[in-house]
């Protein structure tokens, strides 16, 4: 019997050196990133950036591809269903963690469908309005919102997006009511606000800030702890310090792979996006939009998982005290 059980061992072994010999040449192809969001917006630009970062530690071209639609789920569930190879990732942002409230039924589950490689980035948004805006700061803006109670237009990029979320905690925090108004993408939604046809849109500084410093749109304030260092930012209050307080909305990414991917592959990820992460160039990029590279334990696999974990707690009530769920 001890004798069938070393055989057992020893052809346990076996199998793991030959699975982790298989996998020691991981990439030998180029890699996908996959946005779950169109080309040209906040989470498009923070993957390119990463993808671009990524290819010296990874040895292989690493491209981006957009699948739009459905907040992020359409593009998430591609990725849950591809083959678990570490050759399609999933780069998306805190909407993987709001969909689970937001949608009454997932093409996959948030927590068991994925594994987690890493949350790389944090971003605050800004606080935008049209260029012929009347009020010149945020004490006139939640004047004239108060005074206009179910008239002003809140752009977004869908339900689900970053947008859309820090508007149900703005109006939450504001305590009046809103039309949200969604588009197809931030893009169609900044052209729109620029050019009047909506009144206000809470959207990334990683988006907004071109259009700030070209004064296309008006800024009224920032949803992070702190005032932005950046120079067109500098001088903006936070939402918190204008009076909602305890304001605070703060956009981060992350990157996954199918649920089953080889732990020799996850591992050679990490390790890559780690080493991104460190890259001049893209911390350089990063920063100059306002974006935070994460270098805290939350670059961990289990501690990512965690994190996301409690952002689905805590986006559930919101939510829900919104009454913002989708179909």
């Amino acid at each position: 019997m001890n004798i069938l059980k070393q055989r057992a061992a020893i052809a346990v072994i076996g199998l793991m050196a030959a699975s982790a010999a298989a996998w020691a040449e991981f990439p030998d192809k180029s890699v996908s990133l996959v946005v779950p969001f169109s080309a040209g917006g906040p989470s498009d630009k923070i993957a390119r950036d990463l993808a671009e970062a990524l290819r010296k530690p990874l040895g292989q071209t690493v491209v981006v591809e957009n699948t739009a639609g459905a907040g992020g789920t359409i593009g998430a569930a591609r990725v849950a269903r591809a083959t678990p190879d570490g050759y399609t990732l999933l780069v998306h942002h805190i909407g993987l963690s709001t969909a689970p409230a937001l949608y009454k039924k997932l093409p996959y589950n948030t927590l068991e469908d994925f594994e987690y490689l890493g949350l790389i980035n944090e971003a605050p948004s800004t606080l935008i309005g049209k260029p012929g805006l009347a009020a010149s700061n945020f004490a006139d803006l939640r004047k004239w919102i108060g005074a206009n109670e179910g008239k002003v237009n809140l752009a977004n990029a869908g339900v689900g997006s970053a947008s859309h979320l820090c508007g149900l905690v703005l109006q939450a925090a504001l305590q009046s009511q809103m039309t949200f108004v969604p588009y197809k993408g931030t893009a169609p939604a900044m052209t729109d606000l620029m050019g009047g046809q909506v009144d206000l849109m809470c959207e990334q500084a990683t988006n907004a800030v071109p259009q700030i410093e070209a004064k296309k749109v008006k800024v009224y304030g920032v949803t992070s702890k702190q005032r932005m260092s950046l120079p067109v930012l500098a001088q903006v209050p936070t939402l918190a310090e204008s009076g909602l307080k305890g304001f605070e909305m703060t956009v981060w990414h992350g990157v996954y792979a199918p649920k089953g991917t080889p732990p020799a592959v996850l591992a050679k990820l990490n390790a890559a996006i780690r080493t991104a992460l460190k890259d001049p160039e893209l911390i350089k990029r990063e920063e100059a939009l306002g974006i935070r590279v994460v270098t805290d334990s939350r670059l961990e696999p289990a501690e990512h998982k965690k994190y996301v974990e409690s952002e689905m707690n805590r986006w559930s009530k919101i939510i829900q005290d919104a009454g913002a769920t989708a179909d």
